[in-house]
């Protein structure tokens, strides 16, 4: 990595100057201006800053300074690029901005000097060196925080592995420029890390926003990240491990987090999830690593707005009460997913309905998308109507309550949540018994399908391909799709053929791309920095 990217020896928000308190060992090798002034690290600043790098673009909110160098926090935010990375290169999202890298994502032909690629790149070394920072002088403080660090900067290295592939690894800041780690390699440390320290984690409990703990990774978060990791095994080091991804997400599915199924006010569960009021509806009881937002203090251009946001024109919000004066109608569904719900409609005029009707209409209260003059399928990449538009978060109180703020949204992101453990652990049962499900595999499905208000599935009817199209319409914009396209071959290379999606590989009908784009390029700065790189195959 290049760390002269990162405005960073410690951040600001991490350093106090004190006459005497000392929480961490340790001192800053800084010389104060006054000799009787002490520098020391607040350890509670720099933890909060290994979560906050994940929710905000600095320590200034939405309109401060940037934490990297040269970038901005829209270029930067890690949920935002989360979310293009792995949701806009796939059949569940196409954007009409003609930003620099828009159209890159839209048609599956970026390249090592894509900035937004740089830009997540990037924040997630920053999380990595904030972790590494904390681990440094702070280690030995509290041992569950300690944890929760080892475990975030697990969860960055499980981003960029899962991206970029072979990386640049360093544990402990130096000036020198860090050694890159073979894919499996950092696989295997990961999975060491995770299963070290996960013992001294939070022991998993349900939270709200207003419970002390809520938005710390518990050991839930480690279950959940282990088995995300066994299910795409065989991608990652060569060898499937179905039966480890199948253990721990069941010991996340038999935890405290289960899944959130009441609905209050004519809002469902499901949409519960994703209103502005997440965190004290009672749909926290999901949520096992939420990113806090809130409207009056926590502000950020690149989190829970951009997912608002980005999907929204004003004719959308026919209640008034989408909670934001935020429209900015840029992404939008390409056919194929709008299918996963409506298999059998060829016309948008079939699909003229508002998001409440759209959802009663497919039977699936997952189904949140507005189709009154759009079309189904995409004809016009740089058109807002030309696609299904999607309004699955919003920030709306389930309670009828107004959110803190006319602009910014208290909407929390749900980075982990219950449902994908059932996910995983039905794929990886159908996996372990040559595709065909089990009783209790199915069990995991239908679970989410009730919840849905969505008709049962049958052993029979429940494939592979099924599990992979349940898994859209319970995860779509979570940045899952992209790595799920892989691990089925459907991505990039020779069997992408057999799944096409409008736009795909830059052709309106879709065609298939190249294997080598499966894992993103490093960019081209960093290798350009650091002699011990090299570069991807392909780029």
């Amino acid at each position: 990595m290049n760390l002269n990217k990162f405005k960073y020896i410690l951040p600001v928000a991490a350093v106090t100057l004190t006459a005497g308190l000392s929480s961490c060992v340790g001192d800053l090798d800084v010389e104060p201006i006054d000799p009787s002034t002490t520098m020391t690290v607040d350890e509670a600043g720099l933890y909060t800053k290994c979560y906050a790098n994940m929710a905000l673009a600095g320590n200034t909110g939405a309109n401060g300074d940037c934490d990297i160098d040269g970038l901005d926090g829209g270029t930067t935010g890690f949920v935002r690029q989360l979310w293009n990375a792995n949701e806009l290169v796939t059949d569940e999202a196409i954007c009409g901005w003609g930003d620099p890298g828009i159209p890159q994502f839209n048609y599956n032909t970026w390249d090592s000097s894509h900035p937004m690629l740089q830009g997540f790149y990037y924040r997630l070394y920053a999380g990595i060196t904030y972790c590494n920072h904390y681990l440094d002088v702070c280690d030995g403080v509290d041992a569950t925080r300690t944890a929760e660090i080892h475990f975030l900067r697990a969860l960055y290295y499980y981003y960029l592995m899962d991206c970029y592939g072979n990386v640049p690894f360093a544990t402990v800041l130096s000036a020198s420029s860090p050694e890159q780690i073979q894919r499996a390699d950092l696989f295997a440390w990961i999975e060491k890390e995770l299963k070290e320290n996960v013992g001294n984690m939070l022991e998993p409990a349900v939270r709200t926003s207003s419970t002390t703990g809520y938005g710390r990774a518990d050991q839930d978060a480690a279950n959940l990240l282990l088995a995300r990791m066994y299910l795409n095994a065989e991608v990652y080091t060569g060898t499937a491990r179905w039966s480890e991804a199948k253990e721990y997400a069941e010991k996340v599915i038999n935890g405290p987090h289960k899944l959130w199924t009441s609905s209050k006010n004519g809002w469902s569960a499901y949409q519960m999830l994703f209103m502005g009021d997440n965190g004290e509806n009672g749909a926290s009881q999901e949520a096992i690593l939420p990113l806090l937002q809130d409207g009056a203090t926590t502000t950020s251009w690149g989190t829970s707005l951009f997912l608002m946001a980005s999907c929204w024109k004003s004719d959308m919000d026919t209640n008034g009460d989408y909670g934001t004066k935020e429209f900015w109608a840029g992404n939008r569904a390409r056919s194929q997913f709008i299918k996963k719900f409506f298999p059998n409609v060829t016309d948008a005029k079939d699909l003229a309905y508002t998001i409440n009707d759209m959802a009663a209409a497919a039977g699936d209260s997952r189904a949140l998308f507005y189709g009154i003059d759009r079309e189904l399928v995409v004809s016009n990449p740089s058109e807002f109507t030309s696609g299904i538009s999607v309004g699955k978060y919003r920030n709306t109180y389930s309670t009828g309550a107004s959110g803190h703020n006319s602009q910014f949204i208290d909407t929390d992101f749900f980075l982990m949540r219950a449902a994908e453990a059932y996910l995983i652990a039905a794929e990886a049962d159908a996996r372990l018994n040559g595709g065909s499900i089990s009783t209790t595999g199915l069990g995991y499905i239908n679970a989410l399908r009730s919840r849905a208000g969505a008709k049962a599935t049958t052993q029979s009817a429940c494939t592979l391909d099924y599990i992979l199209d349940e898994r859209a319409r319970e995860l779509y914009h979570e940045g899952f799709r992209r790595t799920d396209l892989i691990r089925y071959g459907y991505f990039g290379g020779e069997n992408s053929g057999k799944y096409l999606w409008d736009w795909k590989g830059g052709v309106q009908n879709g065609q298939a791309f190249e294997a080598y784009r499966n894992i993103y390029a490093l960019p081209a700065e960093d290798i350009n920095a650091n002699p011990n790189l090299e570069q991807n195959p392909g780029y």
